[in-house]
Formats: structure tokens, C-alpha cells, sequence
């Protein structure tokens, strides 16, 4: 296994600048540079680990050296161990539903996708569809027992780049049971007699010929789950999280998670 852990850092002040980091427990400090024009988070990969299964490690602690020479009070975890069935991942404002066709559940997991990998990839938009997903999400808490009840295949996200026109052709398949791709919140779609007659990405018109970074997982993108395969696609980033990962990920940031309004996709 292959983990990139990537840092975000916040609250930086004006100006290029060197930031320091290590690994807990070894004695080499590594740097990070930072352009002038970082912004408001600035986000890069600190460490790749290649790590076997049966090496005994679930979690990797980092510390950054502060400008006084202090060292921060905070450990940043990588965990790549299962959670505890009790262990909370932040709560839903309501009842998120699971219907055939996905429903609301399909809507704020297509987000939680494309913001589990969009920083390493610049993936603007992830498509998810009904397989693989077992059951809603109720109102509250959300434990990980709820977690591995909803996504229990724990496929791995990856992004691939279609043209416009590709994708097009994508989204206007309905598979077997009537199926359609559910998008991130980036992406709006209208199918009518089975062709996409109007698309946009955040809001602008999709062309023909650009190029359009997605995140997916692999077996979507294989043609494994009632959808064409994506001939033509181009790999662009592997190695993201497994979906049941990156839902938890985004509840725990955007809680309390309300359901999507469904007005993503449009049949005529």
C-alpha cells in the first residue's frame, strides 16, 4: 500500500516562506516552500509511505516547527486502520435517503468523492451511481457501524479525464434498471431521449472539447456496475481513498450535513 499524506496549512502570514515539518519520532526536519501567492490554505504533499500489510503501523504523527523554534502541540493522523463501529464521523441534519436509483444519499457521496481527491488531482467533478450502496443515512450522529452499513465495498477513487463530449455520451446511458450517473454538485445534467441536451460545470456550459478532470471509483470507470466503460478516459490520479474513507472525511467537515436537493440530474 501507498499512502501521499498532504498537509493543509492555514492562517500563514503574507509572503513566501519555509515551513518545517517531520516525522514523529525520526530526527530529520523536512521543508516545505511556500510561494508568495499561497493564499488562504496552502496544501502540498509532505510524505509517501509505502507500508506492507502486515507492518503493524495504522497511523502516522506529524509536527511542524513554528518560527520561535517551538515545535506545534498538535499530531496530525494518517489512520489507514477500520474505525470502531462506535467511533462518531459528524452527524446529518436529517434523514438522507436511499431510493432504486440512489436518491439523495448518491448526491452528497458524489461530493464527498470529489473533495476527498480534489486537492491532490484537481478533479473537478465525481460521479457516483446506485451500486454498491446499501442502505440511507438516519438523522444524528453518524457511527462507523452506519458507515460500513451504507458503502461496505470500500472501492477505491480515482480520477480520469474525459472531453466533453465523452462525458456526454457518458451520462446519457440509463442502465438496465433505469439507472443515471449521480454528479457532484459541481456538475448539472438534462438528459432528453436519451441524449444530453444541456450540461454545465459550476455553471458554465460544457464544450465539446475540453477536458474534464472526474473522480470516480474503479470499478465506475471499468464498466463494472451497469455502465459503459470509459473508453477514451485518460488516467490522471490513483491512489485516492476507499469511498466508505472519504464519506466519513467529508461528514466529519461539513456537519451537521443536510440532504441535497436532487436537482442534479433532469429527464425529460
Amino acid at each position: 500500500m501507498t499512502f501521499t499524506i498532504h498537509g493543509s496549512f492555514e492562517g500563514l502570514p503574507a509572503g513566501a516562506q519555509l515551513v518545517q515539518y517531520r516525522l514523529v519520532g525520526t530526527d530529520e526536519w523536512k521543508s516545505v516552500d511556500v510561494p508568495a501567492d499561497h493564499g488562504a490554505v496552502f496544501t502540498t504533499a509532505l510524505e509517501t509511505l509505502d507500508w506492507d500489510w502486515d507492518t503493524g503501523k495504522n497511523s502516522v504523527q506529524i509536527e511542524v516547527k513554528q518560527p520561535n523554534g517551538l515545535t506545534s502541540n498538535t499530531l496530525y493522523y494518517f489512520k489507514c486502520s477500520p474505525p470502531g463501529g462506535d467511533e462518531v464521523f459528524g452527524a446529518t441534519a436529517e434523514p438522507i435517503g436511499l431510493t432504486a436509483g440512489g436518491g439523495p444519499l448518491a448526491e452528497p457521496v458524489a461530493d464527498a468523492y470529489l473533495d476527498a481527491v480534489q486537492a491532490a488531482s484537481g478533479a473537478e467533478v465525481a460521479l457516483v451511481s446506485r451500486y454498491g450502496f446499501t442502505t440511507g443515512l438516519d438523522a444524528g450522529p453518524v457511527t462507523g457501524d452506519e458507515l460500513f452499513a451504507t458503502q461496505p465495498a470500500g472501492l477505491a477513487i480515482d480520477v480520469q479525464s474525459l472531453t466533453g463530449a465523452q462525458l456526454k455520451k457518458l451520462l446519457a446511458y440509463r442502465n438496465p434498471s433505469g439507472w443515471v450517473l449521480t454528479p457532484s454538485a459541481s456538475l448539472r445534467y438534462t438528459v432528453e431521449g436519451g441524449v444530453v441536451t444541456e450540461i454545465t460545470l459550476n455553471g458554465v456550459p460544457v464544450t465539446d472539447t475540453q477536458v474534464i478532470k472526474i473522480a470516480a471509483n474503479y470499478t465506475l470507470v471499468g464498466g463494472w456496475q451497469g455502465f459503459p466503460q470509459w473508453e477514451g478516459s485518460i488516467s490522471v490520479f490513483h491512489g485516492g481513498p476507499d469511498d466508505m474513507g472519504a464519506l466519513a472525511s467529508y461528514l466529519a467537515k461539513n456537519s451537521p450535513v443536510q440532504a441535497p436537493k436532487g436537482d442534479r440530474v433532469t429527464i425529460r
